[in-house]
């Protein structure tokens, strides 16, 4: 899954920031952070590179993985019994895998870097730890996601791209 790092590519959570602050979309993952939480969350999160066409999610797998974009664009895919359908393209400052994160359930479409990207990921487990350390941080996290779930799932387009 993870593409191995360029020497000269590097990562620092406030590049995610800045995506963050750049994404004024209906699309946008916007928790209200300061500067510290920002420092503290991204040490329960993993960066890493994905290449351009590489699978990031698997439509019908059973992980819970969130996944924030820092750069670059992700394509949303359902496959069904005559291919791919393309169902939205998903930029810096937003996050995928937000569906699975919260009912458990299998993965609802295909997840695919559009072109070279920098994404963040939160584990279940990384965010277990997280509430039981820092539940105030853990709690806006959520509380953010559920704000982004609850705006896609208003706009007919990126309704389907709960993943």
């Amino acid at each position: 899954m993870n593409a191995p790092l360029r020497a000269s590519l590097k990562f620092d959570v406030q590049g995610l920031v800045r995506a963050i602050a750049h994404n004024h979309s209906v699309d946008s993952f916007t928790p209200a952070l300061t500067p510290a939480q920002w420092e503290l969350l991204g040490t329960y999160m993993q960066p890493f590179a994905v290449m351009q066409g590489q699978v990031l999610i698997e439509q019908n797998a059973h992980d819970r993985t969130l996944y924030l974009i820092e750069s670059g664009g992700l394509t949303v895919h359902y496959e069904d019994s005559k291919g791919r359908l393309r169902l939205a393209l998903v930029g810096p400052g937003s996050a995928v895998g937000e569906g699975a994160f919260f009912t458990r359930l299998p993965r609802s479409a295909t997840v695919q870097a559009a072109s070279p990207s920098k994404v963040w990921c939160l584990t279940p487990i990384r965010f277990t730890e997280l509430t039981n350390r820092q539940p105030a941080l853990a709690l806006e996290i959520a509380m953010a996601l559920g704000s982004l779930v609850s705006r896609r799932l208003a706009n007919r387009p990126k309704r389907v791209a709960v993943t």
